[in-house]
């Protein structure tokens, strides 16, 4: 049972079981008093230790953002750029979260600490000052009492009946002092239910309401998230490929080092042990340099350096090379040494000793020696295989019959190009299509050639060509467009491009990206989408004419040239570049903005297979828009490719590709990130406007009725030029088709000549 009421009746009584009663409800508001200031010293303690978390946290967020990575090269992917800019956004998360942390506890001070601090004071503290002055008149009237008590009965009347006056006077205060103090306990007992309780609400709605602020903040990351997560899984995928690629030319390397010596045709390089003479009786020092030979200029630049001394570099010196002698060891007593006539030092010779035999070698033909030994570098495929292909009528043949064979029969095996075939069978295949006397191959209507041997005989025949389809003389300039930011520009360059392809060149070229764009639209069924395919035919469609390291970091480049000509195949081979085309200099009123959100980058499908969760993606196959699919994805989550299964003696014919690509459930998942959009303009903008996509979130936005746009038609407003490959481009009064919402805010998806893709919401009417 509770605490008992104290009726008012009892104050005249002063029982002991009232008394008892009183001392119940002092003990209940006493120990609340100890409550609250216990609550008190513990809310101060996880306040400094909250702010305490709150400085660590900003000083974490400070690191993250004053970090910047540095790629190797002269130029980034997308990809790249929105990891680069990754530990800025995260440190920008972390700060606004931090700023809702601390408004978080200023409300609890405010709402939870002053109001709880106020009622023991205010509240508790009047009772307990109640309660010393009902003591006190108790202690009084008692005493009075008994002294009355107490007194003589032989007093005269008139004394007697003053002390009763006086104790009647005193017992009418103690029991006015005993209701008040009767009334206030019950009083505050009923006010702390409330007092203590609200603050307490108030304090865990301050703490959901940050929480569900983190929430928000979430939400909004969720964008940036699912892009940096594909921008990740891209990036792993190029590194594993780039990574067995340098392994590759590391091997070639260490058994042949002389032909892959970084030697260009301007100059070489290497060190040298100089001989420098000294008066007597010091004699001769040899002094290693590293020397650098302009070869036509003749000038050769030598700067001292040591290893041993912590890499210190001394001053250069250059001279200008007249002639050079070998010396032979009947007149030296050194090996590998050459001597060296100085134009510009008329009488001096310089002695150089050269590291090794194929070092003197080396130095002597670069320096017009007597011993000149050849170098080349150069695709060494064909000769390796036996395989004598060329880009003629029967190479143009095999291609066509390729192509019409994979769409007849396979165009929907998963992990089409991806999954390769047996070595033998595939070089045997090859051999007979190649082969002008030979015509009886059938491969469109005879199943004696599964599908992954006519796709990697087709890639092999690719990369057999004596020069790649893409030829060595303009492989820098391809390349050169897809490090730039803009994709409009990258189109456009090339396009310009292609053009200058011979042309033989550009009807393979064609025809090839025809086929791939048609195999991308069937990535649904065989997981081969137009980045994966970009991955595959990067390094087979073109490669630099010296194997370096650094022409292997551009693997990545080379796969967004292929992404561009398979997206855009029948603009770049059907349509003549524009070049230089004048701007219209009609007035034009602007379109509407379209929806921009902070995270840049180009948003591109996965780059990514994997044999291990093909069951697994075809159960989400069936779903509407595989683009929208709502699989959580994470960096941490990819797992390595399984190669196709074959026999330890036959091998697989994918050395140029990539020997591991990382798989994720949302490869097909495409999170689009939007940079400020540049449209075309309308000719003439209505008189009404639609508002720009940027006030989605806008309060007359949220005033109106959600209306569904699933599956229905709309027609287009204004153009539009697409700033990004999930974007579609289209000229007014185009109809969409299979129109839906998009889970990105101002954005819907929907379907145009058979590409689907994202549409500004604001740029269209709903039909």
């Amino acid at each position: 049972m509770g605490l008992h009421p104290l009726e008012f009746s009892e104050c005249y009584l002063d029982s002991p079981s009232f008394r008892e009663k009183i001392k119940a409800h002092e003990a209940e508001l006493d120990k609340t008093n100890r409550f609250i200031k216990e609550l008190y010293k513990d809310g101060k303690n996880l306040i400094n230790a909250t702010k305490q978390l709150g400085m660590a946290q900003r000083k974490f967020a400070q690191c993250l953002g004053e970090f910047q990575f540095e790629y190797i090269g002269d130029a980034k992917t997308d990809d790249e750029r929105c990891i680069d800019e990754s530990v800025q956004e995260f440190s920008s998360f972390l700060k606004n979260l931090e700023e809702q942390r601390e408004l978080m506890m200023k409300n609890i001070t405010e709402t939870l600490m002053k109001p709880l601090e106020k009622f023991r004071k205010d509240q508790l503290g009047a009772v307990r000052a109640e309660r010393k002055k009902y003591e006190k008149e108790t202690e009084k009237y008692y005493s009075s009492l008994e002294k009355l008590l107490n007194m003589s009965a032989k007093k005269k009347e008139p004394q007697l009946q003053e002390a009763d006056i006086q104790v009647e006077t005193m017992r009418q205060h103690f029991q006015e002092e005993s209701l008040d103090y009767v009334c206030k306990l019950q009083e505050i007992q009923e006010r702390k239910k409330f007092e203590c309780v609200e603050p307490m609400l108030a304090f865990f709605q301050t703490v959901f309401t940050f929480y569900h602020q983190g929430y928000e903040l979430a939400k909004d990351f969720e964008y940036y998230k699912r892009a940096l997560q594909i921008s990740l899984q891209n990036t792993r995928s190029r590194f594993e490929g780039a990574r067995s690629e340098v392994y590759e030319l590391m091997k070639r390397t260490k058994q042949v080092p002389q032909e892959y010596r970084q030697t260009s045709s301007i100059s070489c390089e290497g060190y040298l042990y100089v001989q420098e003479k000294r008066p007597p009786p010091f004699g001769s020092s040899w002094v290693k340099r590293y020397c650098t030979f302009v070869k036509e200029q003749k000038i050769l630049h030598m700067v001292t350096f040591d290893h041993r001394s912590g890499g210190k570099i001394g001053e250069t010196e250059s001279v200008t090379l007249k002639s050079c002698l070998r010396k032979t060891t009947e007149t030296f007593d050194r090996r590998f040494c050459l001597e060296l006539d100085i134009t510009d030092r008329p009488g001096t010779v310089f002695t150089v000793q050269a590291l090794s035999e194929d070092d003197f070698k080396f130095w002597m033909q670069a320096m017009g020696g007597k011993e000149p030994i050849g170098c080349y570098l150069g695709n060494t495929l064909s000769k390796e295989r036996g395989i004598d292909a060329q880009l003629d009528d029967v190479g143009l043949n095999f291609v066509k019959n390729s192509i019409s064979a994979i769409e007849g029969r396979g165009i929907n095996d998963q992990g089409l190009y991806r999954v390769g075939g047996v070595s033998s069978k595939v070089q045997k295949l090859l051999s007979l299509m190649i082969d002008e006397k030979s015509n009886e191959v059938d491969l469109s209507g005879s199943d004696d050639w599964d599908i992954k041997t006519i796709t990697s005989a087709l890639k092999l025949y690719l990369r057999s060509l004596p020069e790649p389809l893409m030829t060595y003389g303009l492989y820098k300039e391809f390349i050169s467009p897809a490090k730039g930011d803009s994709p409009e520009s990258r189109n456009q360059a090339v396009h310009c491009l292609v053009h200058k392809l011979p042309e033989r060149n550009r009807q393979v070229l064609g025809l090839l990206m025809k086929h791939l764009a048609n195999v991308a639209a069937h990535s649904k069924q065989n997981l081969m989408t137009v980045a994966n395919l970009g991955v595959v035919f990067g390094p087979t469609l073109m490669r630099p004419q010296e194997e370096t390291v650094a022409a292997i970091m551009d693997l990545k480049f080379q796969n967004i040239v292929v992404e561009i000509l398979i997206e855009h195949h029948e603009k770049i081979f059907t349509d003549a570049p524009e070049l230089d085309s004048p701007a219209s200099d009609a007035p034009i009123a602007s379109a509407p903005t379209r929806q921009s959100k902070k995270v840049s980058r180009q948003s591109r499908p996965l780059a990514v297979y994997n044999p291990q969760v093909l069951d697994i993606q075809n159960a989400v196959g069936n779903s509407s828009n595989l683009a929208t699919d709502e699989t959580s994805m994470g960096s941490n989550e990819s797992v390595s490719s399984q190669s196709s299964t074959a026999s330890a003696s036959e091998v697989s014919t994918e050395r140029t590709e990539h020997a591991t690509l990382c798989a994720s459930l949302s490869s097909g998942s495409s999170s689009r990130s939007t940079t400020a959009a540049a449209c075309s303009s309308a000719p003439e903008a209505p008189s009404e406007s639609p508002p720009p996509a940027t006030t989605a979130a806008s309060e007359k936005e949220k005033e109106k009725p959600e209306e569904s746009v699933t599956g229905r038609k709309a027609k287009a407003v204004y153009p539009c030029e697409a700033e990004h490959d999930s974007e579609l481009s289209f000229q007014a009064g185009a109809i969409f088709n299979a129109v839906i919402q998009s889970r990105e805010p101002g954005w819907l998806e929907g379907e145009l000549e058979g590409k689907r893709g994202l549409i500004p919401e604001n740029y269209v009417e709903m039909l």
